[in-house]
Protein backbone atom coordinates (compact mmCIF):
# COMPACT_ATOMS: atom_id res chain seq x y z
CA UNK A 1 0.00 0.00 0.00
CA UNK A 2 1.16 3.52 -0.50
CA UNK A 3 1.47 5.84 1.65
CA UNK A 4 0.29 9.05 0.90
CA UNK A 5 0.87 12.30 3.00
CA UNK A 6 -1.10 14.27 4.85
CA UNK A 7 -2.43 17.53 5.37
CA UNK A 8 -3.94 19.85 7.90
CA UNK A 9 -7.43 21.04 7.86
CA UNK A 10 -7.16 24.95 9.42
CA UNK A 11 -6.75 24.80 12.60
CA UNK A 12 -8.39 21.68 13.27
CA UNK A 13 -6.58 18.53 14.44
CA UNK A 14 -8.34 16.72 11.06
CA UNK A 15 -5.56 15.69 8.71
CA UNK A 16 -6.46 14.27 5.23
CA UNK A 17 -4.44 12.63 2.87
CA UNK A 18 -3.10 14.42 -0.39
CA UNK A 19 -4.78 12.65 -2.82
CA UNK A 20 -8.81 11.88 -1.85
CA UNK A 21 -11.70 10.39 -3.65
CA UNK A 22 -14.47 12.27 -5.07
CA UNK A 23 -17.82 10.20 -5.24
CA UNK A 24 -20.14 12.31 -7.94
CA UNK A 25 -19.24 9.71 -10.66
CA UNK A 26 -20.28 6.60 -8.16
CA UNK A 27 -23.58 8.57 -8.28
CA UNK A 28 -23.51 8.61 -12.15
CA UNK A 29 -22.96 11.81 -13.13
CA UNK A 30 -20.10 10.80 -16.11
CA UNK A 31 -21.29 7.64 -16.73
CA UNK A 32 -23.72 4.49 -15.37
CA UNK A 33 -21.27 2.07 -13.20
CA UNK A 34 -22.79 -0.67 -10.75
CA UNK A 35 -23.22 -1.05 -7.13
CA UNK A 36 -20.31 -3.50 -7.24
CA UNK A 37 -17.64 -0.82 -9.60
CA UNK A 38 -18.39 1.54 -7.11
CA UNK A 39 -17.56 -0.56 -4.21
CA UNK A 40 -14.50 -1.77 -5.57
CA UNK A 41 -13.09 1.31 -7.03
CA UNK A 42 -13.89 2.92 -3.00
CA UNK A 43 -11.83 -0.28 -1.94
CA UNK A 44 -8.95 0.30 -4.44
CA UNK A 45 -8.56 4.23 -3.04
CA UNK A 46 -8.51 2.64 0.20
CA UNK A 47 -5.79 0.00 -0.48
CA UNK A 48 -3.60 2.85 -2.23
CA UNK A 49 -3.49 4.53 0.87
CA UNK A 50 -6.16 6.93 0.39
CA UNK A 51 -8.03 8.33 3.77
CA UNK A 52 -10.07 11.31 2.72
CA UNK A 53 -13.10 10.71 0.58
CA UNK A 54 -16.00 13.11 -0.16
CA UNK A 55 -19.40 12.69 -1.27
CA UNK A 56 -22.88 13.96 -1.75
CA UNK A 57 -26.90 13.88 -1.09
CA UNK A 58 -26.63 15.63 -4.92
CA UNK A 59 -24.79 12.65 -6.37
CA UNK A 60 -27.56 10.77 -7.69
CA UNK A 61 -29.62 12.28 -5.61
CA UNK A 62 -28.75 9.87 -2.49
CA UNK A 63 -27.22 7.09 -4.68
CA UNK A 64 -23.05 8.04 -3.99
CA UNK A 65 -23.76 8.04 -0.32
CA UNK A 66 -25.26 4.79 -0.07
CA UNK A 67 -22.76 3.60 -2.50
CA UNK A 68 -19.69 5.23 -0.59
CA UNK A 69 -20.91 4.37 2.64
CA UNK A 70 -21.60 0.33 1.98
CA UNK A 71 -17.65 0.39 0.94
CA UNK A 72 -16.74 2.28 3.88
CA UNK A 73 -17.98 0.58 6.97
CA UNK A 74 -15.94 -2.59 5.96
CA UNK A 75 -13.55 -0.02 6.82
CA UNK A 76 -12.01 1.23 10.74
CA UNK A 77 -14.26 4.39 11.26
CA UNK A 78 -11.19 6.02 12.77
CA UNK A 79 -8.81 5.14 9.70
CA UNK A 80 -10.24 7.78 7.23
CA UNK A 81 -11.83 11.29 7.29
CA UNK A 82 -15.39 11.55 5.37
CA UNK A 83 -17.00 14.50 3.71
CA UNK A 84 -20.57 15.47 2.40
CA UNK A 85 -22.59 18.59 1.38
CA UNK A 86 -25.85 20.15 2.68
CA UNK A 87 -28.31 22.09 1.30
CA UNK A 88 -30.24 19.84 -0.57
CA UNK A 89 -32.91 17.59 1.54
CA UNK A 90 -34.15 14.60 -0.66
CA UNK A 91 -37.93 13.69 -0.44
CA UNK A 92 -39.99 10.45 -1.87
CA UNK A 93 -41.45 11.44 -5.06
CA UNK A 94 -45.42 11.25 -5.50
CA UNK A 95 -46.72 9.35 -7.88
CA UNK A 96 -46.01 10.77 -11.76
CA UNK A 97 -43.43 13.21 -9.83
CA UNK A 98 -40.24 13.74 -12.27
CA UNK A 99 -36.81 13.97 -10.98
CA UNK A 100 -34.99 17.33 -12.06
CA UNK A 101 -32.37 15.92 -14.69
CA UNK A 102 -28.62 16.28 -14.37
CA UNK A 103 -27.50 12.42 -13.84
CA UNK A 104 -27.33 9.98 -16.07
CA UNK A 105 -28.74 7.26 -14.03
CA UNK A 106 -31.63 10.05 -13.10
CA UNK A 107 -30.71 9.39 -9.48
CA UNK A 108 -32.10 6.74 -6.61
CA UNK A 109 -35.29 5.76 -8.00
CA UNK A 110 -38.30 7.58 -6.35
CA UNK A 111 -36.28 10.45 -4.52
CA UNK A 112 -35.72 14.10 -6.13
CA UNK A 113 -33.94 16.91 -4.32
CA UNK A 114 -35.57 20.07 -2.95
CA UNK A 115 -33.33 22.91 -1.77
CA UNK A 116 -33.46 24.52 1.72
CA UNK A 117 -30.24 26.10 3.32
CA UNK A 118 -32.45 27.10 6.61
CA UNK A 119 -30.93 26.26 10.28
CA UNK A 120 -33.32 23.02 9.79
CA UNK A 121 -32.72 21.80 6.60
CA UNK A 122 -28.77 21.82 7.19
CA UNK A 123 -30.10 19.29 10.18
CA UNK A 124 -32.31 17.05 7.99
CA UNK A 125 -29.85 16.94 5.28
CA UNK A 126 -27.25 15.81 7.78
CA UNK A 127 -29.74 13.47 9.51
CA UNK A 128 -30.43 11.84 5.58
CA UNK A 129 -26.90 11.80 5.13
CA UNK A 130 -25.67 10.02 8.04
CA UNK A 131 -29.19 6.87 7.73
CA UNK A 132 -27.88 6.95 3.33
CA UNK A 133 -24.00 6.40 4.70
CA UNK A 134 -25.23 4.09 7.91
CA UNK A 135 -22.28 6.19 9.47
CA UNK A 136 -22.43 7.64 12.44
CA UNK A 137 -19.65 10.56 12.08
CA UNK A 138 -19.42 12.84 9.27
CA UNK A 139 -16.06 14.75 9.59
CA UNK A 140 -16.57 17.52 7.49
CA UNK A 141 -20.12 18.99 6.37
CA UNK A 142 -19.70 21.95 3.36
CA UNK A 143 -22.44 24.37 1.98
CA UNK A 144 -23.50 22.86 -1.26
CA UNK A 145 -23.85 24.71 -4.85
CA UNK A 146 -24.36 28.44 -3.46
CA UNK A 147 -22.65 29.71 -6.84
CA UNK A 148 -23.20 31.24 -9.94
CA UNK A 149 -22.43 28.69 -12.11
CA UNK A 150 -24.92 26.37 -10.49
CA UNK A 151 -27.54 28.62 -9.66
CA UNK A 152 -28.03 31.07 -13.63
CA UNK A 153 -29.54 34.13 -11.04
CA UNK A 154 -28.00 36.26 -9.16
CA UNK A 155 -31.25 36.90 -7.22
CA UNK A 156 -31.61 33.53 -6.82
CA UNK A 157 -28.02 33.19 -5.40
CA UNK A 158 -28.36 36.21 -2.99
CA UNK A 159 -31.07 35.02 -1.18
CA UNK A 160 -29.70 31.27 -0.51
CA UNK A 161 -26.10 33.06 -0.06
CA UNK A 162 -28.34 35.37 3.08
CA UNK A 163 -30.68 32.38 4.29
CA UNK A 164 -27.38 30.24 4.48
CA UNK A 165 -25.29 32.48 6.83
CA UNK A 166 -28.34 33.67 8.37
CA UNK A 167 -29.63 30.62 9.48
CA UNK A 168 -27.53 27.14 8.04
CA UNK A 169 -24.28 28.65 8.69
CA UNK A 170 -25.86 28.66 12.66
CA UNK A 171 -26.71 24.82 12.41
CA UNK A 172 -23.06 23.88 11.03
CA UNK A 173 -21.06 25.89 13.75
CA UNK A 174 -23.33 24.63 16.21
CA UNK A 175 -23.15 21.17 15.29
CA UNK A 176 -18.70 21.90 14.78
CA UNK A 177 -18.60 23.42 18.74
CA UNK A 178 -20.34 20.42 20.05
CA UNK A 179 -17.36 18.12 18.49
CA UNK A 180 -20.48 16.43 16.25
CA UNK A 181 -18.36 17.38 13.16
CA UNK A 182 -14.74 18.36 13.23
CA UNK A 183 -14.96 20.99 10.47
CA UNK A 184 -17.23 22.57 8.36
CA UNK A 185 -17.02 24.55 5.12
CA UNK A 186 -18.83 25.55 1.20
CA UNK A 187 -18.09 23.38 -1.80
CA UNK A 188 -18.66 25.26 -5.17
CA UNK A 189 -16.92 26.04 -8.20
CA UNK A 190 -16.39 29.59 -8.06
CA UNK A 191 -13.11 31.29 -6.95
CA UNK A 192 -14.86 34.95 -6.21
CA UNK A 193 -18.19 33.20 -4.39
CA UNK A 194 -15.33 30.89 -2.30
CA UNK A 195 -13.57 34.10 -1.03
CA UNK A 196 -17.48 35.57 0.28
CA UNK A 197 -18.18 32.97 1.69
CA UNK A 198 -14.36 33.10 3.98
CA UNK A 199 -14.83 36.90 4.65
CA UNK A 200 -18.35 36.09 5.48
CA UNK A 201 -18.14 33.49 8.13
CA UNK A 202 -15.36 30.92 10.40
CA UNK A 203 -14.86 28.22 8.14
CA UNK A 204 -12.27 25.90 7.78
CA UNK A 205 -12.02 24.83 4.60
CA UNK A 206 -13.19 25.33 0.76
CA UNK A 207 -13.95 22.93 -1.50
CA UNK A 208 -12.97 24.32 -4.87
CA UNK A 209 -13.96 22.58 -7.88
CA UNK A 210 -12.09 23.57 -11.10
CA UNK A 211 -10.44 26.95 -10.52
CA UNK A 212 -7.25 26.24 -9.13
CA UNK A 213 -5.82 24.08 -12.36
CA UNK A 214 -2.92 23.33 -14.62
CA UNK A 215 -5.17 25.27 -17.20
CA UNK A 216 -6.51 27.73 -15.36
CA UNK A 217 -5.66 29.86 -11.32
CA UNK A 218 -8.37 32.29 -11.74
CA UNK A 219 -8.34 31.67 -7.33
CA UNK A 220 -4.67 32.58 -7.43
CA UNK A 221 -4.96 36.14 -6.93
CA UNK A 222 -7.44 36.96 -4.01
CA UNK A 223 -8.78 33.75 -2.75
CA UNK A 224 -5.60 31.72 -2.40
CA UNK A 225 -4.00 34.00 -0.34
CA UNK A 226 -7.00 35.48 1.85
CA UNK A 227 -7.49 31.78 2.99
CA UNK A 228 -3.62 31.44 3.79
CA UNK A 229 -3.60 34.53 5.66
CA UNK A 230 -7.14 33.29 7.43
CA UNK A 231 -5.83 29.70 7.83
CA UNK A 232 -8.42 27.96 5.74
CA UNK A 233 -7.96 24.89 3.79
CA UNK A 234 -8.41 24.33 0.08
CA UNK A 235 -9.70 21.17 -1.03
CA UNK A 236 -9.18 21.29 -4.62
CA UNK A 237 -11.70 19.41 -6.89
CA UNK A 238 -11.83 18.46 -10.75
CA UNK A 239 -7.84 18.74 -11.04
CA UNK A 240 -8.91 17.72 -14.50
CA UNK A 241 -10.83 20.28 -15.18
CA UNK A 242 -13.58 17.38 -16.41
CA UNK A 243 -11.50 16.07 -18.43
CA UNK A 244 -9.43 18.43 -20.52
CA UNK A 245 -6.49 17.52 -18.58
CA UNK A 246 -5.98 13.88 -18.45
CA UNK A 247 -3.87 13.55 -21.53
CA UNK A 248 -4.58 13.56 -25.13
CA UNK A 249 -5.98 16.72 -25.63
CA UNK A 250 -8.01 16.72 -28.74
CA UNK A 251 -11.43 18.71 -29.91
CA UNK A 252 -14.52 17.65 -27.90
CA UNK A 253 -12.22 17.16 -24.80
CA UNK A 254 -14.99 18.24 -21.97
CA UNK A 255 -14.15 21.73 -19.43
CA UNK A 256 -16.48 22.74 -16.36
CA UNK A 257 -18.84 19.20 -17.91
CA UNK A 258 -19.12 20.50 -21.68
CA UNK A 259 -16.61 20.69 -24.73
CA UNK A 260 -14.28 23.03 -24.12
CA UNK A 261 -13.91 25.81 -26.53
CA UNK A 262 -11.54 26.40 -29.02
CA UNK A 263 -8.79 28.39 -26.63
CA UNK A 264 -8.69 25.95 -24.28
CA UNK A 265 -8.33 23.16 -26.18
CA UNK A 266 -4.79 25.33 -27.85
CA UNK A 267 -3.73 25.92 -24.58
CA UNK A 268 -4.47 22.54 -23.19
CA UNK A 269 -2.34 20.83 -26.14
CA UNK A 270 0.83 23.55 -25.40
CA UNK A 271 0.57 22.45 -21.97
CA UNK A 272 0.87 18.56 -23.10
CA UNK A 273 3.54 19.16 -25.66
CA UNK A 274 5.71 21.01 -22.84
CA UNK A 275 4.77 18.29 -20.76
CA UNK A 276 5.99 15.34 -23.62
CA UNK A 277 9.28 17.07 -24.18
CA UNK A 278 9.93 16.07 -20.40
CA UNK A 279 8.35 12.72 -20.69
CA UNK A 280 5.56 13.66 -17.94
CA UNK A 281 2.02 12.64 -18.76
CA UNK A 282 -0.39 15.67 -18.57
CA UNK A 283 -2.48 13.59 -15.91
CA UNK A 284 0.68 13.76 -13.86
CA UNK A 285 1.33 17.31 -14.18
CA UNK A 286 -2.42 18.21 -13.45
CA UNK A 287 -2.71 16.35 -10.18
CA UNK A 288 0.34 17.61 -8.26
CA UNK A 289 0.49 21.27 -9.68
CA UNK A 290 -2.35 22.18 -7.17
CA UNK A 291 -0.46 20.64 -4.21
CA UNK A 292 2.31 23.55 -4.79
CA UNK A 293 -0.03 25.78 -2.78
CA UNK A 294 0.28 25.83 0.95
CA UNK A 295 -3.47 26.26 0.87
CA UNK A 296 -3.95 23.31 -1.04
CA UNK A 297 -4.71 20.17 1.16
CA UNK A 298 -6.02 17.54 -0.93
CA UNK A 299 -6.37 16.83 -4.48
CA UNK A 300 -10.01 14.89 -4.73
CA UNK A 301 -10.76 13.56 -8.48
CA UNK A 302 -13.63 11.22 -9.21
CA UNK A 303 -12.82 8.04 -10.84
CA UNK A 304 -15.09 5.46 -12.70
CA UNK A 305 -13.27 2.29 -11.89
CA UNK A 306 -11.10 0.56 -9.67
CA UNK A 307 -8.17 1.38 -12.75
CA UNK A 308 -8.85 4.66 -12.92
CA UNK A 309 -8.22 5.01 -8.90
CA UNK A 310 -5.00 3.24 -9.14
CA UNK A 311 -4.07 5.27 -12.13
CA UNK A 312 -4.60 8.61 -10.01
CA UNK A 313 -2.62 7.12 -6.78
CA UNK A 314 0.04 6.79 -9.48
CA UNK A 315 0.60 10.03 -11.16
CA UNK A 316 0.84 11.34 -7.38
CA UNK A 317 4.36 9.88 -7.23
CA UNK A 318 5.21 10.52 -10.74
CA UNK A 319 8.82 12.41 -10.50
CA UNK A 320 8.36 15.72 -12.26
CA UNK A 321 11.30 17.37 -13.26
CA UNK A 322 11.85 20.96 -11.90
CA UNK A 323 12.63 22.12 -15.50
CA UNK A 324 8.70 21.23 -16.67
CA UNK A 325 7.40 23.98 -14.13
CA UNK A 326 10.28 26.57 -15.23
CA UNK A 327 9.00 26.23 -18.81
CA UNK A 328 5.55 25.83 -18.48
CA UNK A 329 6.09 29.79 -16.75
CA UNK A 330 8.25 31.26 -20.01
CA UNK A 331 5.52 29.73 -22.36
CA UNK A 332 3.19 32.04 -20.40
CA UNK A 333 1.34 28.78 -20.06
CA UNK A 334 1.35 28.90 -16.24
CA UNK A 335 0.70 31.85 -13.99
CA UNK A 336 4.32 33.59 -13.06
CA UNK A 337 2.93 33.41 -9.63
CA UNK A 338 1.81 30.14 -9.19
CA UNK A 339 4.06 28.03 -6.47
CA UNK A 340 5.96 25.79 -8.24
CA UNK A 341 9.24 23.57 -6.68
CA UNK A 342 11.40 26.41 -9.04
Amino acid sequence: MTTLKRRRIGTTNLEVTELGLGGAPMGGFRATISDNEARMLTHAAYDGGVRYFDTSPFYGYGRSELRMGAALREKPRQEFLLSTKVGRVMHAMMPGEKPPAGFRENGLPGFAPVYDYTYDGVMRSLEQSHLRLGLARIDIALIHDVDFWTIKDRAILEERFKTVMDSGFKALDELRKAGIVGAIGVGINEADTSLRFIQAGNFDCMLLAGRYTLLEQGGLEAFLPECVKRNVSVILGGPYNSGILTGGVKPGATHDYVAAPSHLIEKAQKIETVCQRHGVELGAAALQFPLFHSAVCSVIPGALSADEVRQNIGRLSVKIPVELWSELKREKLLDPGAPTPN
